[in-house]
């Protein structure tokens, strides 16, 4: 079959990449897909097994700090379209390593916006970079309000700030190259195939192997949850359908209390694992805060509701259960990662 674009997806082999690829290879046959990633610890070629031999998808390993790479790569395969997803992405490694948070969310930002503008200088007709971001860029709420895409940035953590600066960047080759975009921010993703650093899957596998639940502070830290597979849906619609140079927020419309969150976590794996009811949350235990800790995040996604249709399909509680029978039912997946066996698949199946 001919391709009619070519779409480069960065940081397709991670956790929303993995989905935003999945759903692009199968629901568009006319579009080549290129899965650039390059397989960092939280890269997992195991997330696209099932899409791996597609006749319109193609993996790339290389890394968007590498300019010339990356220029050549853009030269080679003429790509129409950038979703940007490959980032740095955990605060507390952000904390311990900001330069590598500046490195990859900024540097590699700018390199993609470059190698784009210079291949379409002469006509960015049909073509978009769209860029993805975090509802961490607002800075923290008080007890009330929500973000909105009008809402001034104030990032707290070195993950927040390299991410505000590339979005910044972005808006800015806008504004000054007319290069086209969309920017979405999105809240705290959750999930099939989440790296277990995360709260949600770390605290999964904690449970399945009696180890403590480490909770920040006093736990009363407020997030909002949004399911991956509703993030991939929302990212295609606003692929295809959003207003380019507009900013959308994505969230879940479910704000829970870090506490409350794990709790019912504890319930549903008790229930999950057939185990004393209360067992699980035994091992919770409050551990000393995290530097620049943002109270409370919550999103306003009208916009994207109103505009393109979008709204989450499940509520937290329905979608933590999808993420936890996948989780007990894909065990040797969180094995593999939580061996690192999973680093050993590209030389398996690539080389």
């Amino acid at each position: 079959m001919k391709h009619n674009k070519s779409i480069l997806i960065t940081g397709g082999a991670g956790f929303i990449g993995s989905h935003v690829v999945r759903l692009f290879v199968n629901k568009y046959p006319d579009y080549h897909v290129f899965n650039l990633d390059s397989l960092t610890y939280a890269g997992n070629l195991e997330n696209l097994t099932d899409v791996e031999t597609a006749s319109n998808y193609t993996f790339i390993k290389g890394d968007i700090t590498n300019e010339g790479f990356i220029n050549a790569l853009f030269t080679e395969h003429q790509f129409d379209a950038v979703i940007h997803l490959a980032a740095e992405s955990h605060v507390d490694r952000s904390i311990t390593d900001p330069l590598a948070f500046v490195k990859t969310n900024v540097i590699g930002t700018m390199i993609l916006l470059n190698a784009f503008k210079n291949l379409w200088k002469d006509n960015f007709k049909n073509k978009l970079f769209y860029h993805i971001s975090t509802d961490e860029v607002y800075g923290t709420l008080g007890e009330t309000g929500l973000f909105t895409e009008t809402t001034s940035y104030d990032p707290n953590s070195p993950y927040s700030a390299s991410k505000a600066s590339s979005d910044h960047f972005v808006r800015a080759y806008g504004e000054t190259y007319g290069l086209p975009y969309v920017i979405t921010n999105c809240s705290n993703n959750y999930g099939q195939n989440q790296f277990p650093e995360k709260l949600i899957p770390l605290f999964i596998n904690n449970i399945i192997n009696n180890k403590p639940l480490p909770v920040y502070g006093d736990g009363n830290y407020t997030r909002d949850w949004l399911y991956v597979v509703d993030h991939a849906i929302a990212i295609d619609l606003v692929f295809h359908k959003g207003n380019q140079g507009e900013t959308y927020n994505i969230g879940g419309f479910n704000e829970w209390k870090n506490i409350d969150l794990v709790k019912l976590l504890c319930q549903q794996m008790d229930v999950a694992l057939g185990r004393e009811k209360d067992s699980s949350e035994k091992l919770i235990t409050y551990v000393k805060d995290r530097p620049g800790h943002d109270l409370r995040y919550a999103i306003d996604a009208s916009k994207i509701n109103k505009e393109l249709g979008w709204k989450p399909s499940v509520t937290f509680e329905q979608g933590l259960k999808k993420t936890i029978d996948w989780y007990l039912t894909n065990k040797d997946w969180l094995d593999n990662v939580t061996s690192g066996a999973y680093q050993s698949y590209y030389e398996k199946q690539y080389s």
